[in-house]
């Protein structure tokens, strides 16, 4: 369990303010010396095509659960005060933020590392699925094998 018990997941079609969500965070902490984020961003390039935009789907509930539960395995290797993910869904164009996790630890080679671990789990468990729009139609994107690497570090 995250120490001080406050954990937020959000799916949502609305874009996110990195620096407010941060704020909320930090907001009356004294007991926080780190918070480290991660924003992933909406490409104009992927697999050698111009991406147009893409959609992302997924299941509702079933997808903060598994989000969730990510958080909280994060929370069994580190000390963790407070963490915040924020996954967008619906149509994105490039430069659109899609994802953000937040991280908050009393030193910062906890919150680094779980914000690393969190997103890498995410990439390759969280149930989403991107479509891209590309100049030659659509197309379902597929699990990168770079992904599955980046995860599978952590369970050595």
């Amino acid at each position: 369990m995250v120490k001080a018990g406050l954990m937020k997941i959000v799916v949502q079609t609305e874009a996110f303010d990195l620096g407010a969500e941060v704020d909320a965070m930090r907001n009356g902490r004294t007991d926080i010396g780190a918070i480290a984020s991660f924003v992933g961003l909406a490409r104009d390039m992927n697999e050698g095509s111009g991406v147009q935009a893409m959609t992302l789907e997924h299941y509702p509930g079933m997808t903060e659960k598994a989000l969730a539960a990510l958080v909280e395995e994060a929370a069994t290797r580190w000390a963790l005060l407070d963490v915040t993910v924020i996954h967008r869904v619906g149509r994105l164009l490039p430069g659109d933020p899609i994802v953000l996790v937040a991280v908050a630890s009393s030193h910062r080679g906890a919150a680094f590392a779980a914000c690393e671990y969190i997103m890498d789990a995410l990439k390759t468990r969280a149930p989403f699925w991107k479509k891209e729009e590309t100049p030659e139609g659509e197309r379902w994107v597929d699990a990168r094998v770079s992904d599955d690497a980046a995860a599978a570090r952590w369970s050595a």
